[in-house]
């Protein structure tokens, strides 16, 4: 009897296996538990057609891997030179990624795929890094290359987000008017490679490709242009594009200015009224080197600058010398003033000194206090600069933080300051062509004008307060 059950209950497990093995419908792959994670991605057993194939005249590739494979973001990882008018179509299942051809190929041409990081393993997503096919529509595979690096001309570092384009087509207008005939990404040092290219000469252009049009959209949208047409074969160092971009009007922050030092709401208050703006103070301390500006939540209507007032220590002595103004976007006004050190200060803010466009004002008549920094906050920095060419209007760029801190147009190639805010910098040198002490981006149409050039420093300084920090730095071009 117990034999009997033991048989039934075995052939009843059996069968509920085989119906969900062999029943309706996709069953989940489940990866097995435990043990250590697979980090290998999937590898290429073959593929029909095999890789370098001549005279193909299909329209179907098959690649077979050694375990189960998913295809993610294949329109934007997909690269198909020369560039397809229509997308190829790609389907996958299980270990097998089939690619259909659904554009004319042409005759006498040599293909490359470049799946970029669409192949990947369904367990840990594993990428298949730099999986590339090629094969010929003609008797033999082209085999010239092209390569060569795109940096930011404004930071001189790279930025792989960006493609390179080649045209055969010379007119300017090309590359807003038609698709490139190829393509490249750029790795992580903004570096460029074309392979299996025939005898052409070509424009070359890169740029950022916003919705994957592969065209050149705007002056909003970084763009890089070669001076001359190339031709495949040009030695890797011998081919930069510096990539521009038109820059965009920077609206400054705002913030209570209760949270600043200045007019605070009233409690209870529904309707909040009150003008807003934030100060450019740290820790409620004024740089000796800076001006102090208001920036403003709204562009300012209506502006007194007599409704300004700026006094030192408790006695309110009034301040001498004093410069106000307000910057082009009516958003900030600026305080100019050769600040004592560790001084204390009062601003005085009238009711009525400002209005911004949604008519708001001051509450009431408030008063600004901060006090200023010591001179012992700082370090005295001195910068000797070999290699330096003063022909060409070297201006020491200053970086803080991924930001310009400040820019120091250089007459000789010894730099000083008595007084410098300690802290760790990245330094630039720009090539200020038009003199007027910042970077300007270039003019491709019309003028082919490139956009001024920026050198990067190897080296960071540190700046350490209460101490002369020397440096020697060589200018490498």
């Amino acid at each position: 009897m117990r034999k009997t059950v033991f048989i039934s209950t075995f052939c009843s497990l059996a069968f509920l296996t085989l119906t969900v093995m062999n029943g309706p419908g996709c069953a989940n792959i489940v990866p097995p538990q435990g043990g250590p994670r697979d980090s290998i991605p999937p590898v290429l057993l073959k593929s029909n057609p095999g890789d370098s194939t001549v005279n193909f005249h299909g329209n179907k590739l098959v690649f077979s891997f050694d375990e189960f494979v998913d295809v993610q973001n294949i329109q934007e990882n997909l690269l198909v030179s020369p560039l397809a008018r229509i997308n190829p179509v790609v389907d996958f299942r299980l270990k097998e990624v089939t690619v259909k051809l659904k554009d004319s190929l042409e005759s006498n041409t040599t293909y490359s795929l470049d799946f970029g990081k669409a192949i990947r393993d369904i367990t840990e997503g594993n990428v298949v890094k730099d999986f590339k096919f090629t094969f010929s529509t003609g008797s033999y595979i082209d085999s010239l290359e092209l390569e060569g690096q795109v940096l930011l001309a404004e930071t001189a570092k790279p930025d792989s987000t960006l493609i390179v384009l080649l045209h055969t087509s010379q007119d300017d207008s090309a590359v807003v008017k038609e698709k490139p005939k190829y393509i490249a990404r750029l790795d992580g040092k903004g570096r460029f490679h074309f392979k299996n290219l025939p005898a052409r000469t070509y424009a070359i252009y890169a740029l950022k490709d916003e919705g994957g049009t592969r065209r050149y959209l705007g002056e909003k949208q970084y763009f890089a242009f070669a001076d001359q047409p190339v031709t495949p074969g040009q030695k890797a160092d011998s081919l930069v594009l510096y990539a521009y971009a038109k820059k965009e009007t920077v609206t400054p922050g705002f913030a209570d200015p209760g949270a600043a030092g200045g007019p605070r709401n009233k409690p209870g208050a529904t309707t909040d009224k009150r003008l807003k703006f934030q100060t450019s103070l740290a820790n409620n301390q004024q740089d000796l080197l800076g001006d102090l500006k208001l920036n403003f939540e709204s562009p300012l209507k209506n502006f007194d600058s007599t409704g300004l007032r700026l006094f030192t220590d408790s006695s309110f002595q009034p301040v001498t010398g004093l410069l106000i103004e307000k910057d082009s976007t009516s958003m900030a006004v600026i305080l100019k003033n050769s600040w004592k050190e560790n001084t204390l200060y009062n601003l005085v803010l009238e009711k009525d000194f400002a209005e911004d466009s949604t008519g708001k004002k001051l509450l009431k008549t408030d008063t600004l206090s901060f006090v200023t920094k010591k001179k012992a906050d700082y370090g005295a920095l001195k910068i000797r600069f070999r290699n330096l060419d003063p022909d060409k209007n070297p201006v020491l760029q200053v970086i803080l933080n991924q930001s310009l801190y400040k820019s120091f147009p250089l007459a000789a190639t010894e730099f000083i300051q008595p007084l410098f805010l300690p802290g760790e910098y990245e330094l630039r040198i720009l090539y200020d062509q038009n003199k007027n002490g910042a970077w300007d981006p270039g003019q491709f149409f019309g003028s082919h004008k490139q956009p001024e050039r920026v050198i990067p420093v190897g080296r960071k300084i540190a700046v350490k307060p209460n101490w002369t920090n020397e440096f020697d730095i060589d200018i490498t071009q």
